[in-house]
């Protein structure tokens, strides 16, 4: 339990390290932001594939295939029906130059804050969901990955916040405050599967649809809108690969 709170601490934190980063160089260049996302990309599609849906097939027995393929999908909608009452993350991004203050502007960045921080849950839970499955070394590879991708994103929040006139003060609370949103979802998914062990297939083929979808619709998309389609392709192919060889290794 002691290392289940402490990787989601760790997971939740990295959006207040991104934060941080995100104060000290206000100007980073949509090439980097792109390429470390991608790369956290590629990170949590292997994470997803590897230490997910396949213990899930594994786990689910004679209808293995069939629990897994549901729970894909289903936690693919649920998100889907998510971003019906919030925005995706690469439309707000993508505004983040014409905010310049305004009360419109700061509800767009209040927005846009609260979207990140609903998003956050589910990726919570998928790692929860991991270590539920009693395998620590993949748990933390999962982790790993979400950790990785929280990064760049807690870079992007800053900016936007800033420039509407959000105070320094209020602007590293709200950051940390989608952090611990995270850390919620760890917690939940890992009690979750503990007391529930029988909803383990589904619950890691849920979580994994979770990853699929947040990859596809939002990140991949962010990484190919500013011009650096083959350095972020490449990228996500290096994050994949690296999380194969380590799940190997680790294996």
């Amino acid at each position: 339990m002691d290392l289940v709170l402490l990787t989601a601490l760790g997971v939740g934190g990295a959006t207040l390290i991104g934060a941080l980063i995100g104060f000290a160089f206000k100007n980073i260049s949509h090439r980097f932001s792109d390429i470390v996302l991608a790369f956290a990309a590629g990170v949590m599609l292997a994470a997803a594939v590897l230490g997910l849906i396949v213990p899930s097939i594994e786990y689910g027995g004679k209808f293995g295939l069939i629990i897994t393929v549901a729970g894909i999908f289903v936690g693919a909608v649920c998100l889907n029906l998510m971003d019906k009452l919030v925005p995706h993350m690469h439309h707000m991004v993508g505004a983040d130059q014409e905010m310049h203050g305004g009360n419109e502007n700061l509800n767009r960045v209040l927005l846009f804050v609260t979207a990140i921080a609903i998003h956050n849950l589910p990726e919570g839970i998928a790692a929860g969901v991991g270590f539920g499955a009693g395998n620590t070394a993949e748990a933390l590879v999962i982790a790993g990955g979400i950790a990785l991708q929280n990064i760049p994103e807690g870079m992007v929040i800053i900016g936007p916040m800033l420039a509407a006139g959000v105070s320094r003060k209020r602007t590293l609370l709200l950051a940390s405050v989608t952090g611990l949103v995270e850390v919620l979802g760890t917690l939940i998914g890992y009690f979750a599967v503990s007391l529930a062990s029988a909803i383990l297939p589904f619950a890691l083929a849920f979580a994994g649809g979770t990853m699929l979808y947040v990859i596809s619709d939002e990140m991949i998309p962010e990484t190919h809108a500013h011009g650096s389609e083959r350095g972020a392709t490449y990228a996500l192919l290096v994050g994949f690969c690296l999380m194969l060889v380590s799940d190997v290794l680790l294996g």
